[in-house]
């Protein structure tokens, strides 16, 4: 008989788990379509991928309780911008090119109240 192993995630994952579901829930009643869910290549990870009419848009989404290291925001640095965009090239090589945009979608915590979502945001 085989047995079953729980693997317990961090609270941090399962936080981040609840935000990404919650930013693709708000962006679906807006309108977009979901494509995708963190997309990984070897430059990085993009949370969501969904398109708005005829663009693809890149989402990063971010869930920060507390802003004594800048909040949310913040935490998108050039740095985290670079990984983005190199991740977003990859997925167009695969699926094709196509008209696009990066959002962010800040929370302070996973309530829908807290969403603050960012268009063009770099």
């Amino acid at each position: 008989m085989q047995e079953m192993i729980l693997k317990i995630q961090p609270k941090h994952l399962t936080a981040g788990i609840a935000a990404e579901q919650l930013a693709a829930t708000f962006l679906q009643q807006k309108g977009l379509m979901l494509l995708e869910r963190n997309f990984r290549c070897s430059y990085g990870e993009i949370d969501l991928i969904m398109r708005d009419g005829k663009t693809l848009v890149f989402i990063e989404v971010r869930l920060r309780s507390n802003a004594n290291f800048g909040g949310a925001a913040m935490s998108i640095n050039q740095s985290k911008q670079q990984k983005l965009t190199r991740t977003a090239e990859r997925y167009l090589q695969i699926h094709g090119n196509a008209a696009c945009r990066f959002d962010v979608v800040l929370m302070q915590s996973t309530d829908i109240n807290t969403v603050e979502w960012i268009q063009n945001a770099f």
